[in-house]
Order: C-alpha cells, then structure tokens, then sequence
C-alpha cells in the first residue's frame, strides 16, 4: 500500500466519520422543515460556499462547463438516493433502511466487476456478508427478535432503488473521472444535486420553509452543509478515484458502530454490551475488505 493509499483511507474514516454525525444533525432538525427542503438547503449551501473558491481562480471557472453535464450524472443518483430514503420512510423504519442499506458494499462490488472490470471472489462476497451481519448486529442492538421481525414492504422496496442509486453514484465518479480539477467536480454535483432537489421538491408540492430554521438548528444545519455534505462529497470523490468504488463504500459497515461511538461521546448514550461484537465484526470486515479488493 502506497503513501497515496494511505492517506486515502484516513481521509475516507474522516469522511465516515462525518457522515455518522451528520444521522445525529439530522435527528435534532428533524419536523422542523420537510427532507426535501433540507437536502436542498444543503446542497444550495454547500454549492454557495464554493463558489468564490471556484470562480477565483480562471482555470477553474473554465473547467465548469466541461465538468457539468458529467456531474449532473453523477448527481442525479446522488439526489435520487435521497429522494428515495424520504419517500421510503413513509411506509417503512429506520431500522429496515439501515438494515438494507449495508447491502451496497456488496452490490457495489458487482457493480464494479461489470463495469469497471474489478475483481470479486467468492471470498470477498463471503466478507461481505459477514460485514453485513456485523453491521446489523448494531443496528438491531444484538436483539434477535427484532431481527426476526424484519419483513420487506413497499417502503423497503422503495429503499432498495435508493440504496442502488448510491451504488451507481459511487460507480459514476470512478466511471465519468477525466483527471478533472477536483474542487470543480465537487461544486458542479453539488449543483446538479440541487437541480434535482429542486424538481423534487415541484413534482411534491412541498414548501422550503428555510425561515424556520432558528437557534440550534442553524449549528446544527451548518454541520450538515460544511462537514457532512461540502466535505465528505469533496473526500468519497478523492478517494474513490484513488481506492475505487468497492474498497470505499465497505466503509459503510462502520456507519452504525460510529454512531453508538459518537451517541456516547455526545451524549453519553451507554454504549451496550450486546452490540460490541457487531462493532468488531464490522471493523474485521472493513479492513479485510481494503486488503482484498482492487481499484
């Protein structure tokens, strides 16, 4: 594993690591304004700050117009994932989502191999699964019978498209990558995210509501839009070009082991004991997994 490599996935933890507190954000401003409105909000915010990083510099504005209609294909599965988590959660928990969603290391895996020529082994499926099973451990707190009661619905159907969206945008970066000038690529999907949040929030009839967002919120708003939306879609883009799709999103197993780490720094949520064998199968899985896989 080179230098590049390296550094890579300690970005890439970063990235996780910003993306499970973003589950905590979202909790504290959720019911104040619709998902739609908040994804939009920020992505518009995110895409604001850029701008005067952007159109600084002249090689950069000139590189906009190239780079957006390949951003706004990368953004649409970016957005459409999204779009499906709100809609999905109408009819479905947010424990099936988080159960279904640590299918897209895996799916993301044959994905790759069709279209991106990568390798996967029997051996390699095998550890997806077994990240699978480590990373449901903690969602559903090592509590057999809740598992037991899992059973697909329309909502979870709804997810699933969701979940393969993901896994085309993260197949997309690698797919449409053309040595681009990175901070642009950011800025245009932000754009193109936006674009699409806008025509769904048309087709829902949904207001914006941004002016009620007031006090707290707007901290924990401004997390989302720097740390979990500005930076984590700046750093899956670096290191997916370096890593690869595959290797990248297996980071997923450590989402729900993050969280329960950063509920008890927070808020001093007890981490419980049942779940501990969840977290170290995840962490096993990650890390066979970055040995294992290929670019």
């Amino acid at each position: 594993m080179n230098t590049t490599e390296v550094r890579s996935h300690f970005l890439l933890l970063l990235a996780t690591i910003l993306v499970a507190g973003s589950f905590l954000a979202s909790a504290r401003l959720a019911g104040i304004i619709n998902p739609f409105s908040l994804t939009l909000l920020r992505f518009v915010g995110a895409s604001l700050l850029l701008i005067p990083i952007v159109f600084f510099k002249k090689k950069w504005r000139e590189k906009i117009l190239s780079t957006l209609p390949r951003a706004m294909i990368i953004s649409i599965f970016y957005a459409a994932f999204f779009i499906a988590l709100f809609e999905s959660l109408n009819t479905t928990t947010s424990l099936n989502t988080g159960a279904l969603f640590t299918l897209v290391p895996l799916i993301t895996a044959f994905l790759s191999a069709v279209f991106l020529q990568s390798r996967i082994t029997s051996k390699q499926v095998l550890v997806y699964l077994l990240g699978a099973l480590g990373a449901i451990w903690v969602i559903f707190d090592g509590q057999l019978e809740l598992l037991l009661r899992f059973s697909l619905n329309k909502g979870d159907v709804i997810f699933l498209l969701g979940a393969l969206s993901m896994c085309c945008y993260s197949i997309t970066m690698k797919l449409f990558y053309r040595n681009d000038e990175l901070i642009v690529l950011v800025f245009c999907t932000l754009v193109g995210g936006s674009f699409w949040m806008v025509l769904a929030l048309l087709f829902s009839g949904q207001p914006l509501q941004w002016d009620l967002m007031q006090g707290y919120a707007v901290l924990h708003m401004t997390y989302l839009i720097v740390g979990a939306t500005l930076v984590t879609v700046y750093l899956y883009q670096k290191t997916t070009i370096v890593l690869g799709p595959s290797r990248v999103n297996a980071y997923i197993y450590l989402n729900p082991a993050l969280v329960a780490i950063l509920l008890f720094v927070i808020d001093g949520t007890l981490i419980s004991t049942t779940v501990i064998p969840g977290i170290l199968i995840s962490a096993a899985a990650t890390v066979i997994l970055q040995k294992s896989n290929n670019p």
